[in-house]
């Protein structure tokens, strides 16, 4: 079982990879497998350090329980124990949470990505009962905290993990946008119990103030622009590391060109791995969205041929 030294670098958060009638209301088994082996398999093989299934990107809500299974099933055969495997569990319905986490337990997943039950917002001690709950009934499963507080109406307090760290099964947490000061009180109260990933845009200053590593979908279009930012602050070249994130949100587009559903857009247009097309009911995007998610796209795999060298090189004199 996993604890939260084995935690860092770089989290991918992985598509739920697509069929073309993925945008059909009557289609029932949409989860492009193949795909979905050949593009896990490479992000591995290029440098991502642990994978996490069904979040928002991995369109979570709109998997019928088929499918899931489908999903977790294909992605532990591809990872094939090569990095840690977190599969999304998040629902609304808590009942649900249970179902699909009977179904990882004995799948040979690492654990799962857990997010609270959020159609309607959660008061704090019935989350801080949720993961108290959830990780007494599967004390074999570590468990990594989706703290999205955007899409689940629920932000988690820093002084509620007084509580959750008491739970050793919960080891890691995808995190979405603190302060630093709330940052760094945080990490008072997690740390050496909670690998805390940050968006790849924080990853500095983030990393000096306990930071384990980020999250990312966008190294679904190739990983290496967030490897090699990951790479200077482990060496602390702040000042590079400053001009990385710069490049990454320095196109125009304005970093996520959709909200929502829609930011997996950027990803169909780039040529790393076939996600396939966003599912219903998100299908109609104003061409003004779309051209905007072409234009990332673009510029995503133009720095992926600027860093790409850069991160190989530094593999080649890690190894010898």
């Amino acid at each position: 079982m996993l604890s939260a030294k084995d935690l860092s670098g770089v989290l991918a958060m992985m598509p739920a990879f697509a069929t073309p009638d993925a945008v059909d209301i009557r289609a029932t088994q949409t989860i492009a497998v193949d795909n979905l082996r050949e593009g896990v398999d490479r992000i591995i093989k290029d440098g991502a350090h642990n994978i996490a299934t069904t979040g928002t990107y991995g369109e979570c809500y709109s998997l019928l329980w088929e499918e899931f299974k489908t999903l977790t099933v294909a992605t532990v055969e591809a990872v094939k124990k090569r990095a840690p495997l977190f599969i999304g569990c998040t629902s609304p319905n808590p009942r649900e949470v249970m179902q699909k986490m009977n179904f990882v337990k004995d799948s040979g997943a690492d654990g799962v990505l857990l997010g609270v039950p959020y159609y309607e917002t959660l008061p704090v001690p019935d989350a801080i009962q949720f993961y108290r709950d959830i990780a007494q009934l599967f004390p074999t499963l570590s468990i990594v905290i989706y703290h999205n507080p955007e899409n689940h109406k629920f932000t988690m307090p820093v002084a509620a993990f007084k509580e959750i760290t008491k739970s050793s099964n919960i080891i890691g947490m995808k995190d979405s946008h603190r302060t630093t000061q709330a940052f760094m009180q945080l990490q008072k109260i997690v740390k050496g119990k909670i690998s805390v990933f940050v968006n790849q845009t924080q990853l500095y200053p983030y990393y000096r103030l306990g930071a384990a590593g980020c999250w990312s979908t966008e190294v679904w279009m190739g990983p290496w622009p967030v490897l090699y930012l990951l790479d200077l602050v482990k060496r602390g070249e702040d000042e590079k590391a400053a001009e990385v994130i710069a490049d990454l949100v320095g196109d125009g587009s304005g970093g996520r060109p959709i909200p929502g559903a829609g930011n997996k857009r950027p990803q169909e247009f780039a040529d790393y791995c076939k996600v396939g097309p966003t599912r219903v009911p998100f299908l109609h995007f104003p061409e003004a969205q779309l051209e905007k998610a072409k234009r990332r796209a673009e510029h995503w795999m133009k720095i992926c041929e600027k860093y790409r060298p850069l991160v190989d090189a530094a593999r080649k004199r890690t190894a010898a």
